[in-house]
């Protein structure tokens, strides 16, 4: 196949669009360029379907490569690429978010989406040349998918926006929001938002919707006129088992009790009642066709009307799952210090939703290192968030953090970032731990409100409190309903799930993910007003708890001194294959970290260690200067005079002819090794060798 070019200009740079056999085997693939940077869009659909499952099967993965950005990475002894990072997982997720809701959700055949960064110039992101990416493979392969969609980062910077933005563009940005949309009746509709801010108002995020919205439309019309061009003939799949006839009978059995079950305020007897119905469903189907295995259908049907159940008491009457109206935020709880020797902890409830978040202070060597390939350097301040099975009342295998747990984690962490004190002003490590402990709608959001206490009841000096709150939706082709502080049945059965977190000041961070095709401007800034709201109402609780970082650190937090050094004194506090360091640190019991720019800092969970640490580094880059007096320890005797230790590792020289008046005929009828004597410094020569007298001070005496 020879290959295709189309081009369409950004930011006064070519996106470029290859189209060739490189994957022939994949039903669609595409190359994507910008800049310097390339990645490869490839999709394929299994020819049967998986049986025995109810949703539908797709798996995105976005595969990092160390050559792509020259590097040879990895083990010492397994040069080659192990498990995702982070950042390549999160990236996935965003890309599958996208696509996911715009498959027709009956589909039971396997399809696999992978996007591979082949090359990357440092400058341009290639997350979002995934997401272009695997919008055009989709939609120029026969897999059936209504695609596609356009995605542009924008970003605000000293009040000035900028699209498709450089990482050096990015850094210090007010704002920096990924967005993606598709075009339904010439219009755009928003189906995804991720982003960070530095407390930005809801009028910037807003402008920056409208500023983006040409570029998007611009964007799928591009990728449009390709598919005309080259897409393939979509193919027909078989879609899963339909009785008419069984869905009206299952149906009279659902329409006597399920609305009943479903409208419960208490989330453990809505869930008894959902479950017998559900067991008493599979009893009826299995009893009404044996061996015809159509249970998976009947519990279609019951999800179908659930959902139905939902949107309709929503869009007609605003009635909600728990009685809430459609403004209404949970009651709210929360209480710190609650455990005895953590350095900080938070724990926050809002409804049967609540946050355990624990806060280590460690000393700036326990900062993690990255290594990937887009990102590499140290991390000082890190959010992880667990969700065990027990949070919900299940029985799960627990193994390590999914997919979930990173994303959730990494939100958390974005919104908080911003109020967190540089090095200078707190030189700690930060790492901040949530567990959820019950779940039932919004734990992430509920992690940052934890995360935010716990910050607080640690003493680490933050601006101010941080929360966040899930905007919901309900809608039909003719109405909508937005809905403050969805649970589960509404995120589950609902159309938008918008996490918006931030203080009283801003926005700090936007995730938006939706089941629809998506939503207009008016709908997102009705939602960012909501947002605001609902934050406001639970910084209100939260400051009653907590207004205002504890003046101490907890006494079992490590204490941190501090120290600038002249650089070129770092070997001397390093010593011979690290022998000075190892000194101190053993006979204090410290850690200590020692910067390239000189700063020095000593850790230490004891008082008395961390200030003879401390002095002992003093001493030993302290800039001598002629004429101080020092008590210094004879080291040695010479022929010709003593060697005298002044401070760790700085000996000088008292002269046979400076030890005593008049003529001395052996050093040791002065001194001997080991005594302690008053000198003072005569003189520093060019190569830093010391003159030292003990006359001089016998004098003055």
């Amino acid at each position: 196949m020879k290959e295709q070019q189309f081009e369409l200009s950004i930011n006064n740079q070519p996106l470029k669009i290859k189209i060739n056999n490189w994957a022939e085997q994949a039903n669609g693939s595409v190359m994507v360029q910008y800049g310097d940077t390339v990645i490869l869009a490839t999709c394929v659909i299994s020819d049967r379907q998986r049986e025995g499952i109810d949703f539908l099967p797709l798996s995105v993965e976005y595969e990092e490569k160390f050559y792509a950005a020259g590097k040879i990475s990895g083990s010492r002894y397994l040069r080659r690429e192990g498990r995702p990072s982070n950042e390549a997982v999160i990236n996935a997720r965003l890309i599958d978010r996208v696509i996911r809701p715009l498959f027709l959700q009956s589909i039971r055949n396997e399809i696999q989406v992978v996007i591979t960064c082949l090359s990357w110039d440092g400058e341009n992101d290639p997350d979002v040349l995934g997401l272009i990416g695997a919008s055009l493979a989709l939609a120029i392969s026969d897999i059936p998918w209504n695609g596609p969609f356009g995605a542009m980062r924008i970003t605000q910077k000293n009040g000035v926006f900028g699209l498709n933005s450089t990482y050096k563009e990015r850094e210090d940005a007010g704002l920096d929001l990924l967005l993606t949309g598709v075009e339904r009746n010439g219009d755009i509709l928003i189906n995804m938002a991720e982003g960070q801010a530095n407390e930005v108002g809801e009028d910037v995020v807003n402008e920056a919707l409208n500023q983006i919205i040409p570029w998007l439309k611009d964007l799928v019309s591009f990728q449009k006129k390709i598919v005309e061009e080259i897409g393939k003939q979509k193919m027909v799949i078989d879609l899963p088992f339909s009785d008419q006839s069984m869905k009206a009978e299952i149906q009279k059995i659902l329409d006597l009790k399920l609305e009943k079950a479903l409208y419960q305020k208490d989330k453990k007897a809505r869930a008894e009642a959902l479950h017998n119905i559900k067991q008493d469903l599979i009893f009826y189907t299995e009893e009404k066709y044996p061996g015809e295995k159509k249970v998976g259908y009947a519990l279609e049907i019951l999800e179908k009307n659930i959902d139905d159940i939902i949107h309709k008491n929503i869009l007609e009457s605003e009635k909600r799952v728990d009685g809430r109206k459609i403004d209404e935020v949970r009651k709210i709880d929360g209480d710190t210090g609650v455990l005895p020797r953590t350095h900080g902890s938070g724990l926050f409830s809002r409804g049967s939703t609540r946050s355990l978040s624990t806060l280590t202070l460690g000393p700036p060597g326990d900062h993690l290192l990255l290594e990937g390939m887009e990102v590499a350097g140290k991390k000082s301040f890190m959010h992880h968030y667990n969700f065990p099975p027990y949070s919900t009342g299940e029985v799960k295998p627990m193994r390590g953090p999914g997919r979930r747990e990173l994303g959730h984690g990494t939100l958390a962490e974005k919104a908080l970032l911003p109020l967190i004190p540089d090095s200078v002003q707190f030189p700690y490590t930060i790492r901040i731990v949530s567990e959820i402990l019950s779940s039932n709608g919004s734990s992430s959001m509920a992690s940052i409100s934890s995360s935010s206490l716990a910050l607080m009841d640690a003493g680490v000096p933050i601006k101010r409190l941080a929360t966040g709150i899930a905007i919901g939706m309900a809608r039909d082709n003719n109405n909508y309903k937005i809905l403050t502080d969805i649970q589960g049945p509404e995120d589950h059965y609902g159309d938008m799930d918008l996490k918006i977190a931030g203080t009283r000041e801003g926005i700090t961070a936007i995730q938006m993910d939706v089941k629809i095709d998506g939503i207009d401007l008016k709908m997102f800034e009705e939602a960012l007003q909501r947002a605001k709201k609902a934050r406001e109402q639970i910084l209100d609780s939260m400051e009653k708890i907590i207004s205002k970082p504890r003046p101490d650190l907890s006494p079992f937090a490590p204490r941190i001194s501090t120290l600038q050094i002249n650089p070129e004194k770092i070997r001397d506090v390093i010593g011979p294959g690290g022998k000075m360091i190892h000194a101190i640190t053993d006979e204090c019991e410290v850690e200590i970290d020692v910067d390239d720019s000189g700063k020095v800092f000593v850790t230490s969970v004891s008082k008395e260690g961390l200030e003879k640490a401390t002095r002992w580094i003093k001493d030993i880059t302290r800039e001598i200067k002629v004429d101080e007096i020092f008590q210094g320890k004879v080291t040695r005797i010479l022929n010709f005079g003593a060697m005298t230790e002044i401070l760790p590792n700085k000996e000088g020289l008292i002269h046979i002819s400076k030890l005593a008046p008049g003529r001395v005929e052996k050093v040791e009828d002065i001194v001997n090794e080991g005594d302690v004597v008053s000198v003072k410094v005569l003189s520093i020569d060019k190569q830093g060798r010391i003159d030292l007298s003990l006359l001089k001070v016998l004098k003055k005496n």
